[in-house]
């Protein structure tokens, strides 16, 4: 039976009886309407640590002054019994005053330099200062051993991953494979607000990454590839942010160069922005 827990003291005292008994606590953090991906980052988890605590925390600082935070589909009851069903020991329910005592505005905030200033960096400025602040909370709240971040948000789990070696976090990091619908679409709590026409169209995203991992193997210039991507992209509908290959730490790649490469994508389909990667 999954706890539910909202005072942090009563939350660190169920983490230290755990400690206390020499077991190994694992962190999954979510801003709630969960789906599978979520779900899979729990039990990936469970498989490094004895106990799994899961956050659902909508967090204001990591929206910017065009995305609308109120408008973040909620889903408290669902992503409960998600939890539980994926083995999830207690649900951490943080309120904006606990995480925020001082408020939003006052808050000490964490910058991670370099890495967090490309791609959904430079769309979104100042995102990722939101994310990395909410999650060196949550893990302070919860003193993790290790905590689970998705692959889909790829840039997000190498900030995350940058941010832990330089601030010492004795915290192993893990990232969870990308969950995808049966046409390829990477899970995501952004899907439902596709139309019925849209939804099959966004199944693009997939075959566009797939079409650029091609032109790589096959010696295409980088620059060629992402222009080739964005066009295709453009033609069916979306409004592009970056269609890009990288090296796994996003430095841009020589023509030629034999090393792991990700193709990433961020565009609109009508109102919904969506992302995804693929690795090779």
């Amino acid at each position: 039976m999954i706890e539910t827990i909202t005072e942090l003291d009563a939350l660190r005292a169920r983490v230290n009886g755990w400690k206390r008994e020499g077991l190994r606590v694992g962190f999954v953090p979510t801003m709630g309407n969960l789906h599978a991906g979520h779900y899979s980052l729990v039990m990936l988890a469970r498989q490094y640590a004895d106990r799994v605590v899961s956050s659902v925390f909508v967090n204001p600082t990591q929206f910017g002054p065009n995305e609308d935070f109120t408008r973040y589909p909620r889903t408290p009851e669902a992503d409960t019994t998600g939890l539980e069903g994926a083995g999830c020991d207690v649900l951490w329910l943080p309120t904006v005053e606990s995480m925020y005592p001082f408020g939003v505005e006052l808050a000490a905030r964490i910058n991670v330099p370099g890495v967090s200033s490309v791609l959904e960096g430079a769309h979104r400025p100042g995102h990722f200062d939101g994310v990395c602040t909410v999650v060196t909370r949550l893990f302070n709240q919860v003193q993790p051993d290790v905590a689970a971040f998705g692959k889909k948000d790829f840039q997000q789990l190498a900030v995350i991953r940058q941010m832990v070696t330089d601030l010492a976090f004795p915290i192993e990091i893990l990232g969870g494979s990308i969950v995808r619908e049966s046409d390829g679409l990477a899970m995501s709590s952004r899907n439902q607000y596709l139309s019925a026409e849209e939804r099959p169209i966004a199944a693009e995203i997939r075959r566009t990454l797939l079409a650029m991992r091609a032109a790589v193997a096959s010696g295409q210039p980088r620059l060629e590839v992402e222009a080739e991507a964005s066009r295709r992209l453009a033609a069916a509908g979306f409004a592009v942010d970056y269609a890009a290959v990288r090296r796994p730490d996003l430095s841009e790649p020589e023509d030629g160069e034999k090393s792991a490469r990700v193709a990433l994508i961020a565009a609109k389909l009508g109102r919904t922005r969506l992302i995804d990667n693929l690795e090779f």
